[in-house]
């Protein structure tokens, strides 16, 4: 597994990432033996940096991990705060953040976090700035060691990128939501701010695994947000209406180098921007965190084919994305 600088945090984490919602049994039922193998899977793949949030199963996603053996020292466990009910949407004060933060802290089995990302809060409190005073207050206090942000839009990465102590900006960017490629990416960079990639098969329509019969459990989001009904649109399936999404992946195949199958490479092509730092793949089974850590070992992507993967984006599949970019 292959690592690469997480930013101003100096961390080296994995080029592929562990996305841990599944593991508060936000996408279906999860038991406690399940996992621990997905989290002993991934540390034995090389995968030593973790994503997870408050939210994820009520604090369930963070104490699974915190009870995986302790922490070891290599390991980068990053969390979120900001959409707890005592928070979300208009709640927010810097008693209210430590407070979750040191939750989320006693799950984990850690006095200092290592990474605490703002989780996609309104962007109204974004632009009021107070909140990442609050922040760096918390850094200074010892209860984290640096913050970052998960965002929905490219304006809000922005908006965060002002703030000079910003470590890691957390977005939604793949094949079928490639913008951030023509102006976030380069601006992050400036600012030695590391990119975290989330969502990198569109909720699994990059798998190429779905078909327009597929059907989710009702506690998977992908069933309850399929068209925003519970948050942004664009959480889910990138904001493309399922069926089209689809057809849309479908088109993919012709595209596809021999030897690769579409999973791959939809991760080889995130990975072949070099201001990623890390995707985040979530996994239900120990099998796809495998498969998953295999992508940094594939070849860079040619440059033709990077192309067409962004003219078939621009012309096929942007017009059908709802909600903000």
């Amino acid at each position: 597994m292959k690592t690469r600088r997480l930013g101003k945090t100096g961390y080296e984490v994995s080029e592929i990432g562990l996305g841990c919602w599944q593991l508060g049994g936000d996408f279906g039922p999860m038991g406690d033996d399940e996992a621990s193998t997905i989290l002993a899977t991934a540390a034995q793949a090389g995968i030593n940096f973790w994503d997870t949030a408050d939210v994820y199963g009520n604090g369930l996603s963070e104490h699974r991990i915190g009870a995986f053996y302790g922490k070891p020292e290599e390991l980068v466990i990053a969390t979120k705060v900001g959409r707890s009910d005592t928070l979300y949407p208009d709640k927010y004060t810097k008693a209210g953040m430590r407070e979750s933060l040191e939750e989320s802290a006693r799950r984990l089995g850690v006095e200092t976090l290592d990474l605490a990302q703002l989780h996609c809060v309104p962007p109204h409190v974004l632009k009021e700035g107070e909140i990442f005073g609050w922040l760096n207050d918390l850094v200074e206090e010892g209860l984290i060691r640096h913050y970052g942000a998960s965002v929905e839009t490219m304006e809000e990465a922005f908006v965060c990128l002002e703030h000079e102590r910003l470590a890691s900006l957390q977005i939604i960017f793949n094949l079928f939501r490639q913008d951030a490629n023509e102006k976030l990416l380069d601006a992050a960079r400036a600012k030695d701010v590391g990119i975290v990639v989330r969502l990198p098969l569109a909720s699994g329509l990059l798998s190429g695994k779905f078909s327009a019969d597929t059907t989710f459990a009702p506690t998977d989001q992908r069933h309850y947000n399929r068209d925003g009904e519970a948050f942004s649109v664009c959480e889910t399936f990138g904001g493309i209406p399922f069926g089209k999404g689809v057809e849309l992946a479908e088109g993919l195949r012709a595209l596809m180098p021999e030897g690769m199958n579409m999973a791959q490479l939809a991760l080889r092509w995130i990975l072949d921007h070099e201001a990623v730092s890390s995707i985040i793949a979530g996994a239900s089974r120990p099998e796809q965190v495998t498969v998953n850590a295999e992508a940094s070992d594939l070849p860079p992507l040619s440059a033709g084919l990077h192309e067409k993967l962004k003219d078939y984006y621009r012309t096929g599949v942007r017009p059908h994305i709802r909600g903000p970019i």
